[in-house]
């Protein structure tokens, strides 16, 4: 059985705290699944660490719906939360629906996640009235980058503190099951998750959230283009794959790949047939 959002609410309920990370593919799906780790993102971060982008912007719907359905297929536990990608469900209400079912029916992801706070809470109504779970998020919202001016923390100003709280109760209202809460300040991030009975889900939000969310090719150390300041590198699988395609390429040009081990025998006296053969 998969992970619901009824065991997500519990957990915060019994102060346990929620781990959360990105996959792309099949094959890391499998081994996120086999942790026990309950929640798995897929992303339109998948945008920049797989597919090359600048930014998420230009991942479109169906990006999403072809990892997504790879993920799925590599995981039996873990409840499977698929991202909305950009202009997806800012249009309308309709739009925002249409593309939530899709990532639910076509791609079998169990929740979707969209960004923003009080100008999404009908979208967010809309979706969850049809029985899609909704996972908000809020703070810097990278679809917004070009609005926001950059990669910047959010809610440092009385103002911006202010309207990121009223978002958090406009979206467990409008009935999200969890926010993620990336890059705010510590404090609000702490203060948020006291004022909100729904699980908040931290990315470089401080230690006070329910859980935590980071970019998988971030925590193994896949992604080189940039470290953010919110992840830490538990190992460096660049180093670790580089080497080996290196030893790899040494031995096919030194000739010692492939050896016996690595190949197929066959018939010899069918070998001697063919080569006393006139094709």
């Amino acid at each position: 059985m998969r992970t619901s959002i009824n065991q997500i609410k519990e957990m915060k309920s019994k102060s346990e705290k929620i781990a959360m990370v990105t996959a792309y593919d099949y094959s890391t799906a499998r081994i996120i699944d086999e942790t026990g780790i309950p929640l798995i993102l897929v992303g339109d971060s998948l945008g920049m660490v797989v597919l090359g982008y600048e930014s998420t912007i230009p991942v479109t719907m169906e990006d999403m719906l072809h990892h997504t359905r790879a993920v799925v297929r590599g995981t039996t536990k873990a409840m499977i939360v698929g991202d909305l990608p950009f202009m997806t469900y800012q249009i309308s209400s309709e739009d925002a629906l249409r593309n939530a079912g899709r990532l639910i029916q076509e791609a079998g992801a169990q929740a979707v996640k969209l960004e923003g706070g009080t100008t999404v809470v009908d979208k967010v109504r809309k979706i969850v009235d049809a029985g899609i779970p909704v996972m908000g998020h809020i703070g810097l919202t990278p679809q917004s980058i070009n609005q926001l001016g950059g990669y910047r923390v959010q809610g440092k100003t009385a103002a911006t503190a202010k309207k990121l709280l009223e978002d958090a109760v406009a979206l467990e209202k409008a009935g999200a099951f969890a926010l993620v809460l990336e890059t705010v300040p510590t404090p609000l991030a702490a203060l948020i998750t006291q004022r909100i009975g729904i699980p908040t889900i931290g990315i470089g939000a401080g230690p006070g959230c329910d859980g935590q969310v980071q970019v998988i090719n971030d925590i193994l150390g896949s992604f080189i283009d940039f470290v953010p300041k919110h992840a830490k590198q538990y190992t460096k699988l660049y180093d670790i794959i580089k080497s080996a395609l290196n030893d790899y390429q040494n031995e096919v040009v030194s000739g010692s790949f492939p050896t016996e081990k690595h190949s197929f025998a066959m018939d010899e006296s069918i070998l001697d047939d063919l080569k006393r053969s006139q094709l």
